[in-house]
């Protein structure tokens, strides 16, 4: 069996350089004859990089979106709108749906989701809400979600705020909705993360715990922007106890440790739009 996993958008463009660019991220992942669709960008963006890599997205009957962010949301409208027959399931953390703001000083904009409930109901979108532990979405591919948060160095930024609909008032946005992808491989687990709000190093704890086995790839959103040269230090360290062996960030991780990353291990890159990784089974 082939595994494929493909970067139909991210910052930043690779050697294809006819490929849209946007803030944001959306990945294709092809497992035998499954496919899923995990974060669709901010636009439609990712549906005509996709045609250009010759990858056939009406086939798709499972989309996941790690958060409710416009940056991993924002293309599924367009996703809904433009897909063919078929049956169509949307998988979600609990609280995907609240309205989800950034503070900038005095000022609030708002970074949330442009659909709600009442689209998927009127184009016949099965919604389905995990909360916590594992949950396979097809053969192999698996939802985890509800992290221990027990790595005290990775707070979420206090930026991040959702309103409350009974009062209007705001609260930190801790990110409860947030879920990664795990891909099952012959080589071990391939880790696919949005924006990892949660903390990389509280999700992959939480990965070990319930798999009991080596993650050998880890790709997306690390959001280590945020953090300063000893705590991206400190978090590639780990990776490597971890026996990470293939690390392949972007998006939110931020130059600095993505350069970092590639100057410390050897089969790391910059996960950037258009690339693909493929795993076979006869090729352990």
């Amino acid at each position: 069996m082939e595994i494929n996993i493909t970067t139909l958008i991210e910052n930043s463009l690779g050697e294809h350089t006819g490929l849209a660019v946007e803030h944001g991220l959306s990945f294709l992942v092809e497992s035998g004859p499954h496919s899923v669709l995990f974060d669709t960008g901010q636009s439609d963006r990712y549906i005509r990089n996709a045609e250009k890599l010759g990858k056939e997205l009406s086939s798709v009957r499972n989309v996941v979106l790690s958060h409710g962010h416009y940056d991993h949301s924002g293309g599924f409208r367009s996703f809904v709108e433009k897909r063919g027959k078929g049956t169509l399931t949307l998988w979600t953390g609990k609280g995907f749906f609240d309205q989800k703001y950034g503070k900038s000083g005095p000022s609030l904009q708002y970074l949330g989701n442009d659909f709600d409930e009442d689209f998927l109901n009127s184009h016949a979108v099965e919604h389905r809400t995990v909360a916590s532990g594992k949950t396979e979405v097809v053969p192999g591919i698996w939802i985890v979600s509800g992290y221990s948060r027990i790595h005290p160095e990775e707070p979420v930024n206090p930026r991040f705020c959702k309103r409350i609909a009974l009062d209007g008032s705001f609260q930190e946005d801790t990110f409860e909705d947030e879920i990664l992808l795990v891909v099952e491989s012959k080589r071990g687990l391939v880790v696919i993360v949005g924006c990892a709000h949660p903390g990389i190093l509280n999700m992959l704890d939480t990965v070990a715990t319930l798999f009991n086995q080596k993650v050998y790839a880890l790709l997306g959103g690390t959001h280590l922007v945020e953090a300063d040269q000893k705590r991206i230090g400190d978090t590639l360290k780990i990776f490597q106890e971890m026996d990470i062996s293939v690390l392949g960030i972007s998006h939110c991780s931020g130059s600095a440790a993505i350069e970092q990353s590639i100057s410390m291990m050897d089969l790391s890159f910059h996960n950037n739009t258009g690339t693909s990784i493929i795993l076979r089974d006869d090729e352990i």
